[in-house]
């Protein structure tokens, strides 16, 4: 893993977006398409905006899927990934190819649709966060780094719904769906690159656990250091708590 350290997450963004950029360039030049998985949430807000104004990406010729959705939420609800995604990324730059998840519908029966379409052919580059409890996508602590299904339905704990809360994407806890849709740990391992955007402080935590602990389900991210093309984006904040070692080295 590369990690790569910014004074703050608008720069992190920016050099975030291209990098990503460069990736999908490089797959519809190689390839004639890109296939591309995305996070959503608070943290990536700097970098899709980046993204999107991003020249000379041809975003008809990307497809593209996303990590995770909550069960039972309308896809008109503020909170709803789908809804993020459609107002942040697919209207603003025109991609025809896209594959939501629906959290409305009978959720084994999505898990399987969206994971036969995902794994038809390799994903570019995946974009994923970190959150405050460690957890990638909505695999939560302790999660199963084995299963080999594309997606899967998960129970998310009270850290993961309090951080939704806390971001002001809900009212109160009691509001947070208790269940999600997530891609799988090894699904998105299956990624040729992944791109990792984690800016703020709250998040220093959770980013010291996963780079200077144990590679563990108790802190899910921490796999990503077995990626062989994984780039971590950490602002001053998040990287905080980091030794200087780590930040000197900028690898893992």
């Amino acid at each position: 893993m590369t990690i790569r350290v910014f004074s703050d997450k608008a720069a992190l963004g920016r050099e975030a977006a291209a990098h990503a950029a460069r990736l999908i360039r490089r797959a519809v030049s190689d390839r004639g398409e890109a296939r591309i998985l995305v996070a959503a949430g608070g943290s990536q807000l700097e970098f899709l905006d980046a993204l999107v104004r991003s020249p000379d990406l041809a975003w008809p010729k990307v497809e593209m899927f996303h990590l995770d959705e909550y069960i039972g939420l309308a896809a008109d609800h503020p909170a709803s990934f789908r809804k993020y995604l459609l107002d942040r990324l697919i209207r603003k730059t025109g991609i025809v190819r896209f594959h939501l998840l629906d959290g409305e519908s009978d959720p084994a029966e999505t898990c399987e649709r969206a994971g036969r379409l995902l794994a038809a052919a390799p994903v570019d580059v995946a974009f994923a966060g970190i959150g405050e409890n460690g957890h990638i996508a909505f695999n939560d602590p302790p999660a199963d780094l084995e299963t080999a299904a594309p997606y899967l339905v998960v129970t998310l704990d009270e850290a993961c719904r309090r951080q939704q809360v806390g971001e002001g994407w809900f009212p109160s806890l009691a509001d947070v769906p208790e269940r999600a849709i997530t891609i799988s740990v090894r699904q998105l391992l299956k990624a040729r690159a992944i791109v990792s955007v984690v800016p703020e402080a709250r998040k220093a935590p959770a980013v010291v656990r996963c780079l200077e602990g144990p590679v563990s389900p108790d802190a899910p991210a921490s796999i990503l250091r077995t990626h062989p093309d994984a780039t971590l984006y950490l602002d001053a904040e998040s990287a905080s708590l980091l030794s200087p070692q780590t930040i000197r080295l900028g690898f893992l």
